[in-house]
């Protein structure tokens, strides 16, 4: 008989997962936040997850100057400002659920974010172990803060925050490097049928989309692991 107090851990499944999504996205910062909860829940079941983070753009071709949220997404969606603030409210209650402060209002701006995931890609080709804390702290810094996020400053700041070299960041910025590879990421996702974010792929072939609960997230790692 197996003495079960001397038993091995049950081995852990290390599920890859791809999370496409845009900085300015708002239920891409819920989805993130429901999807690392979720890990915590499974992680006594041995699961567990090697994340990177994808380039999606929700606005490619907007002004540098950004735009106005509101009249952002009365021209995008055609929703009043009523509708509008009834959505940053709903989006507001879900995000602190999952712990992320989300303070968007009114006079708050949607940006260009190519600079954003140029980083980024910067981050999981240099030190991967912190390119999710460079997603969280520009989230913090867009919806938090209500930051620029084109500000060369606010940018390097974050990699800073991320416990990534500010200069380095500053030196990315400046030379235009890994925009190549940020287009390249985004077509390829686009040719894959990635239409909308958060999109959350899982080994390659498994697709959750939206910001989803905790729960929803749980349900199906649980069952996708169970897979393999």
């Amino acid at each position: 008989m197996t003495d079960m107090t001397d038993a091995a851990p049950a081995p852990l499944k290390t599920l890859k997962i791809d999370f496409v999504s845009d900085v300015v996205c708002p239920w891409c910062a819920v989805g993130l936040g429901g999807l690392t909860s979720a890990l915590e829940t499974l992680k006594p079941e041995g699961i567990a997850a090697d994340i990177a983070f994808q380039p999606f753009e929700l606005n490619p071709q907007i002004a540098p100057e950004g735009e106005n949220i509101v009249e952002h997404i009365g021209r995008k969606y055609g929703s009043t400002p009523e509708q509008s603030a009834q959505n940053r409210e709903m989006i507001r209650r879900r995000a602190a659920e999952v712990g992320f402060d989300m303070r968007m209002g009114p006079d708050s701006r949607i940006w260009n974010t190519f600079d954003a995931h140029r980083l980024l890609h910067w981050a999981h080709e240099t030190a991967p172990d912190k390119q999710e804390g460079l997603k969280r702290a520009l989230f913090t810094a867009h919806f938090t803060e209500n930051r620029n996020i084109t500000d060369a400053r606010v940018l390097t700041e974050a990699a800073e925050a991320a416990g990534l070299d500010r200069a380095e960041a500053g030196e990315v910025l400046a030379s235009g490097r890994y925009a190549q590879e940020v287009r390249g990421a985004e077509d390829l996702w686009r040719a894959r049928g990635i239409t909308s974010v958060p999109a959350v792929v899982v080994e390659g072939k498994y697709l959750i989309s939206g910001g989803q609960p905790a729960a929803a997230f749980e349900e199906a790692l649980r069952k996708i692991a169970a897979e393999g």
